[in-house]
This record gives structure tokens, C-alpha cells and sequence, in this order.
């Protein structure tokens, strides 16, 4: 799956700001049989089988989280950059490689689920999912670990995580 995978991602440079290399996927969804494998892949994974639910992260995480909600039959809930969710939330800022971001997770939505899957597209520094993973500990929620379709090995996101990460293609 990798060498397959690796040529339908896209590298655009100094985006979104000078001196990143944006890792775009996709590209991914216009081969559907090859994200149907993806998602399958991705789905086998202990981590689904012991999480209660699936948290995927704004805006890419939704493309596979949804994928892998639908293959497994398990509830998703989503974490939304600010200004997109309604309803009583909880909300947390992080530093991205060019940044600050913040999301935001409606309090509702996690209630009746003690762990989560967390499922994006891509792990760079881990800032986002350390934020989402931060958010879920506070209202005491376990991650049962994080699943991902692209990781950017060298800036070593996994070493921020005491669960484990997943991913289909190691850059």
C-alpha cells in the first residue's frame, strides 16, 4: 500500500506560509479503490477495537474518521477549529509549525463514551492531537491512540503520546 499511497500525495511548497511543505490527500479520494483500502487498513487497528468512539480532528480527520465511523459501526465526534461547533464546548489553543490554532469539542457529544480513537490525515509536531488529547483527559475520557494516514517521522510527533500511533505511510 505505501508506494501507492506516496504517489497520491502532493507536496506543495511554502504552504500555507514560507518553508512548510504542505502533504495534500486529496488526491487519495479520487482513487476510490485505493482509499477503500486505506480505510480498511486503518480499520483493523486495536486502537477502533478498544476505543468507544472515534474523534476525528477539522477538516481532513473528518474524511477518514467518517470512513472508519461508517466501516466499524461506532459513533464519531469531531473536534472543529473556533467558530464551528454550537452548544456548550470545550475549547483549547495549540501551536502548529507556523501558528496557533484552536479547537473547540461539544461537551455533549462526549458524555456517554469513556475512550476515543483519534483519526487525521496527518501527524507533523502532534500539537493538534496533543490538544485534542489534552481536552479529553480534563472531562477524564481516555485515547486509546491515534490513527493517521500520513507521519511526518522526522518531526517526531509520536514522542508526545503515551498511546499509541498508527500510520499508513511513514514519510
Amino acid at each position: 500500500m505505501p508506494k501507492h499511497l506516496k504517489k497520491l500525495i502532493n507536496d506543495h511548497i511554502d504552504f500555507p506560509i514560507k518553508g512548510i511543505v504542505f502533504k495534500d490527500i486529496l488526491p487519495l479520494l479520487q482513487h476510490p479503490e485505493i482509499f477503500t483500502k486505506v480505510i480498511e487498513e486503518m480499520s483493523v487497528s486495536p486502537i477502533f477495537k478498544n476505543a468507544d468512539a472515534i474523534l476525528a480532528i477539522d477538516a481532513r480527520g473528518f474524511i477518514f474518521g467518517t470512513a472508519i465511523s461508517l466501516f466499524l459501526s461506532k459513533p464519531m465526534v469531531v473536534a472543529r477549529k473556533p467558530g464551528k461547533l454550537p452548544g456548550d464546548l470545550i475549547e483549547k489553543s495549540y501551536d502548529l509549525e507556523y501558528g496557533k490554532n484552536s479547537l473547540a469539542i461539544q461537551k455533549d457529544s462526549i458524555k456517554k463514551y469513556k475512550s476515543f480513537a483519534i483519526v487525521d490525515d496527518l501527524l507533523a509536531t502532534g500539537g493538534t492531537v496533543k490538544c485534542v488529547s489534552e481536552m479529553l483527559k480534563e472531562f477524564k475520557k481516555e485515547v486509546s491512540g491515534l490513527s493517521v494516514v500520513i507521519e511526518l517521522k522526522e518531526l517526531q510527533g509520536r514522542d508526545k503520546f503515551n498511546f499509541p500511533v498508527e500510520s499508513q505511510l511513514l514519510i
